[in-house]
């Protein structure tokens, strides 16, 4: 393989994979445009995921658990208020002793002490919080495990692209685990990965449609102003989900909707909700249309009328909000922006967007036109990474394929990346300038990772095996004349070779 050859390959592992790692240098060959494409045939789905729950009853488990904790907290709290009760002397013998507590009470009062029924409130209190924190919180065990097994396939992977396609849906139409932690993972890979290489309006379908989103965007309770719920209960619409979708999901903000399309919108996914768990056990977190929450009629949305009186009418809108023109550019240049660069070359947007309209929103045959694209391959590696992708990128150079999920978590919260907890429904940001700022944080986080692995991780080796040499001279001057294998190994991590694609 020529230097020439080795380079393409290791610009295709950045640029469009998890990073280099042992072997994958071979694996991607002399053709890496055809590896690239050959990985998307591959399935992706997570053989270990059968172990773990449904989104439906992981919210089930969690639901139980805060039940358990509330009624234990409850029997606590009124052992206590029986045992000061009892301790009240009640017999006639005893008034003398009661008229000198009330007095002591009343003089506590008069000095700014606290009263003895406020110590008695307290300890009360205090009984009810042991009692619920008996009950362990069944969320981020499974929230911890969902983090290894995405983690762990990201580190298995030849290459990666499939598995940064699903990273990158996941961003799009992201959640928060800060909201809805239990039903964080299962999302992922319930909606996202099981559609993220098959037609947009199916992958728009299985988002919106998921409780987790529906959750998170406030949907469960929005009922239209005449539908029986809202008149019975007066309350109102919300308008986020129909926002978020039309602004961040599809078509993209300055496209020519108006607030009457986003209202309109927003009375059609009225309904679209999902099964309270206290009322059913067994299908309790499921999605379920509620006709009672729905705006009664036909609604108008983007100059089209909607007719359907059932969840019919939310699918009509999502399946041509897919289909519309504006949706085939954002989601291009989304894409080329995530993987290629931060203002991506206006031509591969368009042989992006036009596969897209051409094939009726193929996200696969989208994906197989920007890596056959050579506008996709000419610019520099300067793209900034993700604290993510480096991270599982410095992973993967030492050839480590199982990771502690509480130690890396808590290393992409430090870095402002916390794995499903973006601070808004727009995601993670792309561009270099939302993540500059936190390089000195990397620095802490190579290092520590460096003094962990430097008795088997070779910075030489990883430079000449992992990296087949390409690496800038520079960057070998610098780790060649390191004091030590720690500190070569983390000038290694933090050099621009590592940091950018």
């Amino acid at each position: 393989m020529s230097n020439s050859a080795k380079a393409e390959a290791v610009l295709a592992l950045h640029r469009f994979g998890m990073g280099p790692r042992p072997g994958s240098i071979a694996a991607v060959g002399t053709d890496p445009r055809g590896a690239l494409i050959a990985e998307l045939d591959r399935p992706l789905s997570l053989s270990a995921a059968a172990s773990l729950p449904s989104s439906a009853k992981a919210y089930r488990t969690v639901a139980d658990a805060n039940a358990r904790r509330a009624a234990r907290a409850k029997q606590a709290q009124q052992q206590a208020k029986k045992q000061q009760m009892a301790a009240v002397p009640t017999a006639p013998g005893d008034q003398g002793q009661a008229q000198a507590q009330a007095q002591a009470q009343a003089q506590a009062q008069t000095e700014g002490q606290a009263p003895a029924q406020g110590q008695e409130k307290d300890a009360a209190e205090m009984a009810a919080k042991q009692a619920a924190d008996a009950v362990p919180d069944p969320g981020r065990p499974i929230y911890l495990q969902e983090a290894k097994l995405r983690m762990e396939a990201a580190l298995d992977a030849d290459i990666g692209f499939a598995e940064r396609l699903v990273w990158f849906w996941s961003n799009h139409f992201c959640i928060s685990a800060y909201k809805i932690q239990s039903m964080s993972g299962a999302y992922e890979r319930e909606a996202i990965r099981a559609n993220a290489l098959g037609h947009f309006v199916d992958l728009l379908l299985a988002v919106e449609g998921h409780p987790a989103m529906l959750f998170y965007l406030d949907n469960l309770g929005s009922m239209g102003a005449n539908s029986i719920a809202g008149i019975n209960r007066s309350r109102g619409l919300n308008e986020n989900i129909a926002r978020e979708i039309m602004e961040l999901h599809t078509l993209g903000v300055r496209t020519g909707y108006t607030q009457d399309d986003v209202i309109s919108f927003a009375n059609v996914m009225t309904g679209w909700t999902l099964v309270p768990p206290g009322d059913n056990p067994e299908h309790g977190g499921e999605f379920t249309f509620n006709p009672r929450l729905h705006e009664p009629g036909g609604q108008t949305v983007l100059g089209k009328r909607y007719e359907q009186e059932d969840a019919e009418q939310g699918r009509a809108v999502l399946r041509d909000l897919a289909a519309h023109p504006a949706t085939a550019t954002h989601v291009a240049t989304k894409l080329a922006r995530h993987f290629v660069a931060d203002e991506p070359p206006p031509p591969l947007v368009e042989q992006m967007a036009k596969t897209f309209r051409d094939t009726e929103g193929d996200l696969k045959q989208v994906a197989i036109t920007m890596v056959s694209s050579d506008e996709a391959w000419r610019g520099p590696p300067s793209k900034l990474k993700r604290p993510s992708e480096w991270g599982v990128g410095m992973v993967r150079a030492t050839g480590i394929k199982v990771v502690d999920p509480t130690r890396f978590t808590a290393g992409q919260e430090l870095l402002g990346e916390g794995l499903w907890r973006p601070s808004a429904p727009k995601g993670y940001p792309d561009d270099e300038a939302s993540w500059i700022d936190g390089i000195g944080r990397r620095l802490d986080i190579a290092n520590n990772f460096a003094e962990r692995v430097a008795a088997t991780a070779d910075p030489q080796g990883i430079i000449e095996d992992v990296f087949a040499s390409q690496i800038a001279p520079e960057v070998k001057q610098a780790v060649g004349r390191a004091e030590s294998r720690q500190q070569a190994l983390a000038l290694l991590f933090m050099s621009a070779d590592f940091q950018r694609r």
